[in-house]
């Protein structure tokens, strides 16, 4: 039998980029002799409870020097960098093994958000992560991104309709997010049930569309893990670019995504999601893409990129 590797991978945040590592951990377990550790921030370790693939999950809250020690204890054979910054750069020099670093393509993105020049890969985010680990023979097995749930995530329905669209109302800034006023309009025209997915900072917003739209608002009221459930048994999502949207994707939900400052070009689109996926966007605004993460408000002050989002798109199933 050969000899048990042991790896270490590390992704520091945010919820969808580490959905997005899961098909390499799954590799990585199924496909070689391999100990799976995984490195991030506290609030993410709540990720990884359910999943068989990962033996075992180190966080810090601000420095490596919280677990550096612990790490060194480990003697892994291999590194698995999935954030590339400079944080990870020290990390893997103190750790002084094996390392492979995935590339940000952070020069292309300037290019195409400053000068809007498209220089990008016409790849996937999940297919240039599992390009790090090539070098350990790893084939991409296209079973798509995973997420687990145990009993304790599951939700009594009786609260709930038996047949309803889940709709992400969130997002990480607010270039990201359609206008309030918007996602009411959109839930007055749809012809099923809608639940408003969120955290607590949505429920305030998801108030205001419930008592407009008649919307059921659970932004707040559940954990992420219970919000995962809700998202699962969903007749189909609607999204912004969000981390539910790629757990959407794990439960190769029918997505109806939409883009704001930020493009499906970034390769950040759901992954192997239901074919019937549909990616909502206002093309040939000369704006967009403005930057490949988000502002709190419009750089241009117009906010084209979500007021114009053509609602009839969310109609069709």
């Amino acid at each position: 039998m050969s000899k048990t590797l042991k790896i270490l991978v590390v992704r520091f945040s945010s919820i969808g980029d580490i959905v997005l590592t899961t098909p390499v951990v799954r590799m990585l377990k199924t496909q070689l002799n391999t100990e799976v550790h995984f490195l991030t921030k506290a609030p993410y370790v709540s990720l990884f409870k359910n999943n068989p693939y990962v033996d075992s999950v180190f966080q810090i809250d601000k420095s490596i020097n919280e677990v550096i020690s612990d790490l060194k204890k480990e003697n892994y054979d291999n590194v698995i960098d999935l954030h590339s910054n400079l944080r990870t750069q020290i990390l893997k020099l103190k750790l002084g093994v094996s390392a492979k670093s995935f590339n940000k393509l952070n020069w292309e993105k300037f290019l195409l958000t400053n000068f809007k020049t498209n220089i990008l890969p016409d790849v996937h985010i999940v297919d240039r992560y599992l390009d790090t680990i090539k070098f350990l023979g790893i084939t991409n097995d296209n079973k798509g991104l995973d997420f687990f749930l145990s009993d304790a995530d599951k939700l009594d329905f009786a609260e709930y309709p038996k047949d309803y669209i889940a709709f992400v109302i969130g997002g990480q800034h607010a270039t990201k997010i359609l206008p309030t006023a918007k996602i009411i309009s959109i839930c007055k025209k749809l012809n099923k049930a809608v639940l408003l997915i969120g955290g607590p900072d949505d429920k305030s917003a998801g108030d205001e569309i419930s008592k407009a739209s008649g919307a059921i608002n659970t932004c707040g009221d559940h954990s992420l893990l219970q919000s995962a459930f809700l998202i699962k048994n969903s007749a189909y999502v609607i999204s912004h670019d969000t981390g539910m949207m790629h757990i959407a994707a794990a439960f190769k939900k029918k997505i109806y995504s939409v883009w704001g400052n930020t493009i499906p070009e970034f390769g950040m689109y759901p992954y192997l999601s239901d074919k019937n996926s549909k990616m909502i966007e206002v093309q040939d605004l000369s704006c967009r893409p403005c930057s490949k993460i988000g502002y709190d408000k419009c750089p241009k002050g117009h906010f084209k990129c979500m007021q114009e989002i053509d609602e009839n798109q969310f109609l069709s199933e």
